[in-house]
């Protein structure tokens, strides 16, 4: 007899503590539901990250090139999708031609002739187009994170909506 109770009261102690799921109104969802859910918070929150350690990735370069910035002008071999390929001549007569391309390169068409600004100890490295800055990262991350989040939220709001019961 006292062993049904005490397993009583054990079980309704259970039973009146919440879910460890329970403040987030997530302990009514299926574990499937709640899976998915978590995984579309997550890739939303990765790809804000990303987006935002992007913006400072620029920032950082666009440091680097002005504390010791060197001015040239350079012509415009090669556009594409990846990257945009220029050449230019420093000071002391070296031709460079950085890997990576320019920094900032909109706008701009093979053949054409600009104003560089480069990193001058690593002029193969850090160049970008005079003039343009890592505020011209805001609005294609900030389109990315909102269409991210708008995305995320249609998901979470399917995610968490009642379900009905399946009639057989």
């Amino acid at each position: 007899m006292v062993e049904n109770a005490v397993a009583t009261r054990l079980a309704d102690t259970a039973a009146r503590r919440p879910s460890r799921w329970a403040f987030l109104g997530m302990d009514k969802l299926t574990p499937g539901r709640r899976a998915w859910l978590i995984a579309v918070v997550a890739t939303a929150v990765l790809i804000t990250v990303m987006g935002l350690l992007l913006v400072v990735g620029a920032w950082r370069d666009d440091h680097a090139i002005e504390a010791r910035m060197g001015h040239a002008d350079a012509d415009v071999l090669s556009v594409a999708i990846d990257r945009t390929v220029v050449r230019f001549t420093t000071p002391d007569g070296g031709a460079h031609s950085p890997f990576n391309g320019v920094l900032y390169p909109q706008d701009l068409q093979a053949g054409q002739r600009v104003q560089v600004e480069y990193d001058t100890s690593h002029p193969n490295d850090l160049v970008r187009v005079a003039g343009r800055d890592y505020r011209l990262t805001f609005l294609p991350v900030g389109m990315m994170i909102g269409i991210t989040w708008a995305l995320a939220a249609g998901l979470i709001w399917w995610l968490r909506r009642p379900r009905t019961p399946a009639t057989t």
